[in-house]
């Protein structure tokens, strides 16, 4: 019988931690406004279930995960507001979080153990 976990200790540090600052990114995004606002809602949604996609090693959980650390830096593009409106902690949570997930050890135990 398979298991479902929220983390996997097994997968490389570079996921794990991408992991965590994708739980911890749906969380925050829900506790300060996501609950009211319909559209930060399915962004914190879609980064917690990335979060746990990635977890249980799925291909699913993996392209979202990506889409939801790329999405902060299109909304910057596409609304053309100053990428530094959110603060500048943020911003480097947003680019951590990119780059660990497409870190090259991530890319490859993705590509090698993710179904």
């Amino acid at each position: 019988m398979e298991s479902r976990r929220w983390t996997n200790q097994a997968q490389p540090q570079t996921l794990q931690i991408a992991v965590f600052l994708l739980y911890i990114n749906g969380v925050i995004s829900l506790l300060f406004g996501g609950i009211f606002v319909p559209v930060i809602a399915l962004i914190a949604i879609g980064s917690i279930a990335a979060g746990y996609g990635i977890a249980n090693e799925r291909k699913w959980g993996y392209i979202l995960g990506v889409a939801m650390a790329l999405l902060p830096f299109a909304l910057v593009i596409v609304t053309r507001s100053n990428p530094l409106s959110g603060g500048l902690l943020n911003l480097l949570f947003e680019v951590a979080l990119v780059a660990l997930l497409l870190h090259p050890q991530s890319r490859d135990y993705q590509r090698i153990w993710f179904k």
